[in-house]
């Protein structure tokens, strides 16, 4: 049996204190935005944000919008989603160099200066994703968009299985309600029925053009919103079906600058 005396009770005790002052609180998840499905919302990721844009929730990029837009988006009503990369790396991102080289691989396919991440190495890509939503929380965002997590699906440079990937992007549902930020499943259509229940909302692209929209229902069926945007399909080719799937859709170019086409009311 070990006895601490006095005073190295005293130092466990203040280490103990100090670490629970570094730890993130975990939120309730009455704490955290709950959004419903049939919110409207504006997705813009390049250039100035266009705060006079009539939606209930802005989804815009962690790094480059301020705390100030975000509060001035916020006296408007407004709920405003920070958009992170995570599944990939970006070269120009002011946190590149805490990737280290064993878990970066291929090029994103379409985008040379991105690299997918090996989410095998889930502890490493923690560390990471922990800093950048402690930012989006400093800055007021209401909730995270998480891009790039079908690595499953691509052609990444690693073995990721469909496992892989549930354990990933359960791992960073989890880490966002710990810090009071709901989060949205982008994409990875196949796993929705064992994710549904982890994420708070779903962002899509082009599932009408695909002809995949059928398969984010179980989000609406749990009253949860679909943000949908096409960008070649017309408008008046999709807004049928979004309506009757009761899908949250828009339609971008692909710079995802402030343009926005909505389906009509």
């Amino acid at each position: 049996m070990i006895i601490k005396t006095p005073r190295i009770l005293a130092l466990a005790l203040a280490a103990v204190g100090v670490a629970a002052l570094q730890a993130p609180a975990h939120a309730a998840p009455g704490d955290r935005w709950q959004p419903k499905a049939g919110l409207t919302w504006q997705w813009q990721l390049s250039g100035k944000i266009d705060t006079s844009v009539k939606a209930d929730v802005y989804d815009v990029d962690m790094f480059d919008t301020p705390a100030s837009t975000v509060t001035a988006l916020h006296g408007m009503g407004r709920k405003v989603v920070c958009y992170i990369d995570i599944g990939a790396a970006e070269q120009g991102r002011p946190d590149f160099k805490n990737f280290p080289k064993s878990v970066l691989g291929k090029p994103v396919d379409g985008w040379p200066q991105e690299r997918w991440v090996d989410i095998r190495q889930v502890d490493v890509v923690k560390r990471i994703w922990s800093a950048r939503l402690d930012q989006c929380k400093a800055k007021g965002f209401d909730g995270v968009e998480a891009d790039l997590v079908d690595a499953y699906q691509q052609d990444s440079g690693f073995p990721v299985t469909a496992k892989h990937q549930l354990a990933f992007n359960r791992m960073l549902a989890e880490v966002a309600h710990e810090r009071g930020l709901a989060i949205g499943l982008k994409n990875d259509l196949d796993q929705i029925p064992q994710l549904v229940g982890d994420f708070d909302f779903a962002v899509n692209e082009q599932c009408a053009e695909y002809r995949e929209c059928s398969a984010l229902t179980p989000f609406i069926k749990a009253g949860k919103p679909v943000f949908h945007a096409e960008y070649s399909v017309a408008l008046g080719k999709f807004c049928p079906e979004s309506k009757r799937l009761g899908l949250s859709s828009i339609k971008k170019t692909l710079d995802l600058t402030a343009k926005r086409g909505t389906c009509p009311a």
